[in-house]
């Protein structure tokens, strides 16, 4: 299957060619969401960079052990706590097998999930 890849005039960022690297062989694309790159698999939301560190979905049942691992606490977003994902400071992907810990436990979860399709674009309607 060939990747969908959104490439940006910007500065590339390191964590998104160690995600890019560590997805090998999996479809996936990316989309700009939280101000970073996040990467899609069949539609669902795998794993996100952002400037402070790696956002992990691993879903709810999954969410409380992997809020306690080292250097990972529940994500947030406008004072909300989002169950099912985590955000994993810099600190806890310093080495490609912290990496790829947290990549499996992202794709253990997405891989389960039924594949998005995009909705149909409705036109505007003009009166």
């Amino acid at each position: 299957m060939a990747k969908s890849v959104i490439k940006t005039s910007a500065a590339s960022d390191p964590m998104v060619e160690r995600l890019r690297a560590a997805l090998g062989q999996h479809a996936f694309t990316e989309q700009k969401m939280f101000g970073g790159t996040c990467f899609m698999l069949n539609g669902n939301m795998l794993i996100g960079t952002s400037k402070r560190g790696l956002l992990v979905r691993v879903g709810k049942a999954a969410h409380a052990e992997a809020a306690t691992r080292p250097h990972a606490r529940p994500m947030e977003m406008g004072g909300r706590s989002m169950e099912g994902y985590v955000h994993v400071a810099p600190e806890g992907t310093a080495t490609e097998t912290d990496l790829a810990g947290w990549l499996d436990r992202a794709l253990t979860f997405v891989e389960t999930l039924p594949p998005k399709s995009k909705p149909a674009k409705v036109a505007k309607r003009h009166t």
